[in-house]
């Protein structure tokens, strides 16, 4: 089913990478004013619809991050996001696959996170020590001497792992580590694995996919560690989404979703090397 979620609401992501566009809404009969954020996904709202027995839905939505804009970004741009009950993330990468396919783009294969990383640095990004991924950044071009394990594997996995993958086509990466699950269920494995799929056409992340956490108190949990790391880089703070929460314990049922960045899917299709070129109006045109 196709639903309409909301573009602005009161609560916003807490992820530290993740920077929310805010608005004031001003009220006629009221001296004072609320602070409204831009939504960065449609996934909250599209969550809460689930619980209440939506059944598997989908979108296609404008969403807006701050501080995003260049060769891949741009501070709004258009998702296609859908979330299947009873479907983990192995089914919703068959399903992409299968979308994909329709519009004439092949899948290779599907790589454990664990093995692009390991083939790019040596290092196994599940056990690896937090000292050794800050010398390998800090190697790679890492000004700061950052100790944030999950912002380590990004700089490194951006920087020597995705210019790797330029040359492995269409593949899902898969299976991220725990520190990088977000809204993604774990493994019980140990140590933990994040049951989180993306996409790279090319080295360019396409889609962002999830079997998605039911537990709420396990989510609120990581909503509050998110906040402690951004407290502790110097980032503004964000209120948590409680009406999610308030949702999830009343029963989200098990589901996969996935994100689809709209614009680098035309990009793909158009051989375009700006994301400018398949937006008519990019912000510096806006």
């Amino acid at each position: 089913m196709e639903v309409e979620t909301p573009v602005l609401s009161q609560a916003s992501v807490t992820d530290p990478h993740i920077q929310s566009l805010e608005t004031r809404l001003h009220l006629s009969d009221c001296s004072s004013s609320n602070v409204l954020y831009l939504q960065t996904s449609p996934e909250f709202h599209m969550k809460r619809l689930l619980c209440a027995g939506s059944g598997p839905i989908y979108q296609i939505s404008r969403v807006f991050r701050n501080g995003e804009s260049g060769r891949f970004h741009n501070p709004e741009f258009t998702l296609l996001e859908w979330y299947r009950p009873g479907y983990d993330h192995y089914d919703l990468m068959d399903e992409l696959g299968e979308l994909l396919a329709g519009l004439g783009l092949v899948v290779n294969g599907r790589i454990p996170y664990a093995d692009v990383f390991m083939d790019a640095t040596g290092l196994d990004p599940h056990s690896v020590t937090v000292k050794a991924l800050g010398k390998l950044a800090r190697e790679r071009g890492l000004a700061s001497d950052n100790k944030d394990r999950c912002e380590l594997l990004d700089f490194i996995f951006s920087h020597c792992v995705v210019p790797e993958l330029e040359t492995k086509g269409i593949v899902f990466i898969y299976d991220f580590p725990e520190p990088q699950a977000a809204l993604a269920k774990l493994t019980d494995s140990c140590p933990a694995r994040a049951e989180r799929f993306e996409l790279f056409v090319y080295g360019i992340e396409v889609a962002n996919g999830f079997h998605e956490l039911c537990d709420a108190e396990e989510q609120l949990m990581r909503f509050e560690g998110d906040l402690q790391r951004r407290s502790e880089a110097g980032k503004k703070p964000c209120p948590v989404d409680m009406n999610l929460i308030a949702a999830l314990k009343s029963g989200l049922p098990p589901c996969a979703g996935v994100a689809v960045g709209i614009d680098r899917l035309l990009m793909v299709l158009n051989d375009a090397r700006h994301i400018d070129d398949v937006i008519a109006f990019p912000v510096d045109r806006a």
